[in-house]
């Protein structure tokens, strides 16, 4: 690809074709199941990226830090779920974003979080919309639907005179979907989800609270469930590039992934038929997510400059900045003539947020051809 010929390496390659295949799947899907769709942006971290989401029929994104928040604000996108669950620390950030025209809905999952935070509203002239995560799959964290506590942690969510923090919803992910690998596995996980999540909605309703939105979501449930009767909408993130693990739960191929680092190779080591890349886990992650699959691909998968996988390299090893490749094909081969100094590889990656995350910018295959273009995306906290 002469595109690529001369560029510093290494660098984070988006195939704009494939992004926009998949945002136009996922968008098709939840406007076929009847649910808004509010797009996990911690994907890409970048606005060239969501605009595109946005465009589709998305409603509004998801960050999972106030940066994020700050970042997409001054993009001109307003609406926003912070779905982790705020500390103390991060109340005078949040109340700064409301104030600056943020529809900002918070999250919680403790009765000292609500507490803290009503007290913060009712101090503060304000009043913060927030939602209870609610556990479906004992994944990581929130509060079981049947568990006393998320009344309490409900009822401890106070307003007064307009101020304080109002409960506006319910939100769960069913992050145990990353360890499925069957259509069935998947469907039966996003049915437990959107039934557990509503469970949760409706015992909060009964106690009389009111509880308007229903939020559930992961790439894998979002492209397996059958019906979301009682959600209003859902969340996502990963599909908008793919990724090797997505790939080895079954919801996308490898054909899919928009996401490479571009790498050359800069040595080898031809008695143990190494090739020495400038690509290690620094460009990578140090994301070994296909470890417990089917197939472990290592730091991930092997391509030529096309994109083309390499079935006889695997990426075994890395140093910070290093890739090892391991030729495991014929050993006849001269490796320093079919993989050069200089020669260009492509690497998909396990995980596309973590891989994304150790680069400043995608450099853009745009879909309709022609030069790369530079979108720019930002990181920290």
């Amino acid at each position: 690809m002469t595109q690529l010929t001369g560029l510093e390496t290494p660098l984070l390659l988006l195939d704009e074709q494939r992004m926009q295949h998949n945002i136009d799947r996922m968008q098709r899907r939840m406007n076929g199941l009847g649910v808004s769709f509010r797009p996990h942006v911690k994907t890409s971290k970048c606005p060239e990226v969501v605009r595109r989401q946005l465009a589709a029929g998305a409603h509004g994104i998801t960050v999972s830090t106030l940066k994020e928040a700050d970042e997409f604000l001054a993009a001109g996108i307003n609406d926003i779920l912070y779905a982790v669950a705020i500390a103390p620390a991060k109340f005078d950030h949040a109340m700064r974003l409301s104030r600056a025209g943020v529809q900002l809905t918070l999250l919680v999952e403790s009765v000292a979080a609500a507490q803290q935070l009503s007290r913060h509203g009712m101090e503060n002239g304000l009043c913060h919309e927030v939602f209870i995560e609610v556990d479906t799959d004992h994944h990581r964290s929130g509060i079981a639907p049947d568990d006393p506590l998320l009344a309490q942690v409900a009822g401890a969510l106070r307003t007064d005179g307009g101020r304080g923090a109002r409960l506006k919803g319910v939100m769960t992910h069913a992050g145990g979907s990353y360890s499925l690998n069957t259509p069935e596995a998947l469907a039966a996980m996003a049915e437990q989800e959107r039934a557990r999540c509503v469970e949760a909605a409706n015992r909060l309703r009964a106690a009389g609270h009111a509880c308007e939105v229903v939020s559930v979501g992961s790439t894998p449930t979002a492209l397996s469930a059958k019906t979301l009767a009682g959600v209003t909408e859902v969340r996502a993130g990963v599909y908008v590039f793919f990724d090797l693990v997505m790939a080895g739960v079954g919801v996308c191929t490898q054909d899919d992934i928009a996401l490479t680092v571009l790498c050359s190779v800069i040595g080898h080591q031809p008695q143990a038929g190494w090739i020495i890349t400038d690509a290690g886990w620094m460009a990578m992650s140090r994301d070994r997510g296909t470890q417990s699959q089917a197939h472990d691909w290592g730091y991930g998968m092997v391509c030529d400059a096309s994109g083309r996988a390499i079935a006889q390299l695997q990426f075994g090893e890395a140093n910070q900045e290093h890739g090892v490749l391991q030729w495991t094909g014929d050993p006849a081969t001269d490796i320093t003539r079919r993989f050069p100094v200089g020669a260009l590889l492509r690497i998909m990656p396990n995980h596309a947020c973590a891989t994304s995350a150790q680069h400043q910018a995608y450099h853009v295959l745009p879909q309709a051809g022609g030069e790369l273009e530079r979108w720019e995306r930002f990181g920290g906290w």
